[in-house]
């Protein structure tokens, strides 16, 4: 098939990266559009990457810069304040993923969707790590006849990569809002003063304080399992790496208690880790999700809508490809 560009914004950053990787890794001949503000950085990875070109953006330009260029999708790698990516890919009739706005401030990009319903599909992508938890969850969901609580947990190392915006990102998000909503005994709620922090026993059995969080997958998955009980928290480990030498910098814990199809109580903890921190998952799943969004799957191209990663994701195919990357999946001892 024949296809304009892919327009990953942020594209020279280091999520951007792994999303081209991944992306030139499984269709060598997808073209890519690598925008930033800082075009010689943008053209310095296109070059790398290869089979892409480096263009400079401009978010105060109705046509970001671009004139009559078209593309075929777009992704975003921060949070863009003046939704004028996702204004121009309705125009364009292209779907659009977004990574970074938090639950507080998706009500511009939601609002621009109920404009242009018929448009194109857009993806509120704020999930942690861009499925790798909403995900796994629901498949460990299929051992319970009914869940009551979904705990989730996210641990990053102190020297986890990321870059300038998604530092601006996590600390807006967890040092600048007052409130975190979460789900209790079936009442959305939220979480304020003491009740923002909370511990994380990881993978190697340390004890981490920990911060409230809302990424989407609170909201997802309380409304996709009914759990009455849904929260988030993320702690930062000051050594990237275990007390035991592992070298994994990033664990996404995932704790439910239910019943089981016998009714009786279940208990189960998992952990989802990664030896190379956050950013190979993030990219994965935003280049899954174009593949899946424009159809490069060999499925029909995904129709106009406004979803969450795990609505667009087949397990399956995400779990082969996240273990592809080096990604794991541990069975814990309930804590």
């Amino acid at each position: 098939m024949t296809l304009d560009p892919i327009l990953l914004i942020g594209g020279a950053g280091i999520v951007g990266r792994q999303t081209a990787e991944f992306l030139r890794s499984t269709h060598p001949d997808a073209p890519l559009l690598i925008g930033g503000r800082n075009v010689e950085k943008a053209r310095e990875a296109a070059a790398s990457i290869g089979n892409a070109e480096g263009v400079k953006i401009d978010l105060a330009a109705a046509d970001l810069g671009l004139g009559k260029r078209p593309v075929s999708a777009v992704a975003i790698y921060f949070t863009d304040t003046t939704t004028a990516a996702l204004r121009f890919a309705q125009r364009q009739r292209v779907p659009y993923i977004s990574i970074s706005p938090a639950l507080h401030e998706v009500g511009p990009e939601v609002a621009a969707y109920m404009h242009q319903p018929t448009a194109a599909p857009v993806v509120l992508g704020t999930e942690w790590l861009v499925g790798a938890t909403t995900i796994p969850t629901l498949e460990f969901v299929r051992s319970f006849k009914r869940v009551d609580t979904i705990r989730l947990g996210a641990v990053l190392g102190e020297q986890d990569a990321t870059g300038p915006a998604g530092f601006d990102d996590l600390e807006r998000q967890t040092q600048t809002i007052p409130a975190v909503q979460a789900r209790r005994d079936g009442i959305w709620i939220w979480r304020q003063g003491d009740d923002l922090k909370a511990e994380l026993q990881t993978l190697d059995g340390t004890t981490l304080s920990a911060m409230a969080l809302s990424p989407h997958d609170v909201v997802a998955l309380a409304t996709e399992t009914s759990a009455s009980n849904v929260e988030f928290n993320l702690a930062i480990r000051q050594d990237a790496g275990h007390s035991h030498g592992e070298p994994m910098s990033a664990e996404i814990l995932i704790e439910l208690h239910g019943i089981d199809v016998d009714d009786q109580p279940l208990h189960t903890r998992h952990a989802v880790v990664h030896p190379d921190g956050q950013m190979p998952l993030t990219g994965l799943g935003v280049a899954l999700l174009i593949e899946r969004l424009l159809g490069l799957d060999g499925k029909p191209a995904t129709p106009a809508g406004l979803y969450f990663p795990y609505q667009l994701l087949e397990p399956e195919g995400y779990l082969a490809r996240f273990k592809q990357s080096g990604g794991k999946i541990v069975a814990l001892e309930p804590s």
